[in-house]
């Protein structure tokens, strides 16, 4: 059962590896850990969740809160991740713990990944693979964002976005379909 888990963790952090190094060895590891601040709270979000119902739940937590406090990335092991996960730059990103977000997907500084709680609406956000989220965008509230989507800085996501979209502004409207091509680098294939 603990080797499961270990296994799941280490294939986790080499997807999310090779977003940012584009391989994933021992080596790019050790430089891309103490270079990026976004891959080494991927490092401990990821173990955090591998190990939250064992005993060793408490010690991953109190380092996670410490890198949360020190990047500004507030990110639940409870959220729902997939594989290739890019935090582009550090500080003031928070997403709902109970989000789920697809594979290789980027995010940046200042996104806000929200929970609507009244309306039609009230509920999570269910993002797609492959989706850029640029600084600033906000997305609340019980909506999906498709597949291979860029949203853009400072967009306002409030309804569901298609596949292949652009959108951008207050409130975000697509204003092409050229979607998110040129923004993902080192795509995971698995």
């Amino acid at each position: 059962m603990l080797d499961s888990r270990i296994n799941s963790a280490v294939h986790l952090i080499k997807t999310d590896l090779f977003r940012y190094a584009g391989r994933s060895t021992f080596k790019s590891f050790l430089k891309t850990y103490l270079k990026e601040p976004g891959f080494n709270f991927l490092v401990w979000l990821r173990l955090g969740k591998s190990f939250k119902s064992t005993p060793f739940r408490y010690l991953f937590r109190v380092v996670l809160n410490r890198k949360k406090i020190r990047f500004g990335i507030d990110i639940s092991p409870d959220a729902s991740i997939g594989e290739g996960f890019y935090i582009g730059h550090f500080g003031h990103i928070v997403v709902n713990s109970s989000t789920v977000i697809g594979k290789n997907c980027n995010i940046s500084q200042g996104v806000t990944i929200g929970i609507a709680n009244t309306g039609e609406k009230k509920g999570v956000p269910s993002i797609g693979d492959q989706v850029y989220i640029a600084p600033g965008a906000k997305i609340i509230g019980r909506i999906r964002i498709g597949n291979n989507v860029a949203i853009g800085a400072n967009a306002v996501v409030t309804n569901d976005i298609p596949d292949y979209s652009v959108v951008v502004g207050v409130p975000a409207r697509v204003v092409s379909k050229d979607g998110s091509v040129g923004y993902i680098q080192n795509i995971v294939v698995s």
